[in-house]
């Protein structure tokens, strides 16, 4: 049997503190590793494909799929609507680069959404619903999983935190969306708990709400640590450091952070979100307001029953999303449309 080969064209690992970047490296390595028996894949390459892959949406990409004689796949990083929050441009401009994402993912023949939630929102946009796929994201267990407790001490003491210091860790770049001011809230109401934010200005001065974030990440409360970027082959050490991932933020997809945080079996505490619900089966703690988040943290702390109870939730998470189940569906999805031709 002759193999399929699949340009995979991204960029999204050019920016560091990415969750897209982490995602396009662990779904290139799957295909890579456990499929190259099927599959011939290639990085931004300039020869004929029988599929293109686009995982990020740069104009080159949109040439690249328009003049393919192949098949053409669009990964759904993020909808139009994320945007806000973000990053700040003019309106005029926004609306231009959210009509511009529109058309991109036209473009493409089939389209991959990390969370069955988007289909309708995709559908909203103009996309037509057949041409829509959901392959959840996948992490390795070879990168991310549960460290020794001398490993632990050694990373707490690289970054300064003492050694029982009860930790609450969040992750991702330093926006509004992501919930980083309700971050240091929670953290004012708990002075006593170690709260640590992994992730930078990855948009730089165009962030939404740039000056004040910059300013509460220059001067946070002195239980609070901003570490900035952490490249991603460190991430592990900083998940285990944690005792637990506090997500706050208001409009995801299915953050990468969350499936790294789960294989070293820590609880979660999330905004009441829709979107987790389908794809975390109830398995985390959610509130909505910082008060609740508060408290929520000071009974993980104070409860061992409560806290093992949600550390053993985030074991099954971890289990569903293993490396066969999404390998198998993958495999039939490039199998499926490249029969079909289109």
């Amino acid at each position: 049997m002759e193999r399929i080969r699949i340009n995979m064209l991204s960029n999204a690992d050019k920016v560091d503190g990415q969750g897209v970047g982490s995602a396009y490296l662990e779904q290139v390595s799957l295909i890579k590793d456990e499929l190259s028996d099927v599959f011939d894949v290639v990085i931004n390459d300039s020869a004929p494909a029988d599929i293109i892959h686009c995982h990020t949406i740069l104009p080159e990409y949109l040439m690249k799929m328009k003049r393919n004689k192949g098949v053409n796949v669009a990964y759904v990083h993020f909808l139009p609507d994320t945007l806000d929050g973000s990053i700040s441009l003019p309106k005029s401009a926004l609306k231009v680069f959210k009509k511009y994402i529109t058309y991109f993912y036209n473009t493409a023949d089939y389209l991959i959404v990390v969370n069955p939630i988007f289909i309708d929102d995709l559908v909203r946009f103009g996309i037509e619903r057949r041409k829509i796929h959901y392959i959840p994201n996948y992490v390795s267990k070879e990168s991310f999983y549960q460290e020794s407790e001398e490993k632990v001490l050694t990373v707490k003491q690289r970054y300064d935190i003492d050694k029982d210091a009860f930790v609450v860790l969040g992750v991702g770049q330093v926006q509004t969306r992501k919930g980083v001011k309700d971050f240091v809230e929670v953290a004012k109401m708990l002075p006593d708990i170690t709260f640590v934010w992994a992730g930078g200005f990855s948009f730089g001065k165009i962030t939404d709400g740039y000056d004040e974030l910059k300013e509460i990440y220059q001067n946070p409360p002195s239980n609070v640590h901003f570490i900035g970027i952490v490249q991603r082959e460190e991430m592990n050490d900083i998940y285990n450091l944690a005792d637990i991932l506090f997500m706050p933020s208001y409009n995801e997809l299915f953050p990468m952070a969350i499936l790294e945080a789960v294989n070293s079996q820590k609880p979660l505490l999330l905004r009441d979100l829709e979107l987790y619900k389908d794809i975390l089966f109830n398995k985390y703690l959610s509130q909505n307001d910082n008060v609740q988040f508060a408290k929520q943290i000071q009974e993980l702390k104070d409860d061992p029953h409560l806290y093992q109870k949600y550390q053993h939730y985030s074991k099954e998470i971890s289990e569903y999303y293993s490396k066969e189940h999404v390998k198998e569906m993958w495999k039939e999805f490039y199998c499926g449309i490249q029969k079909s031709g289109q």
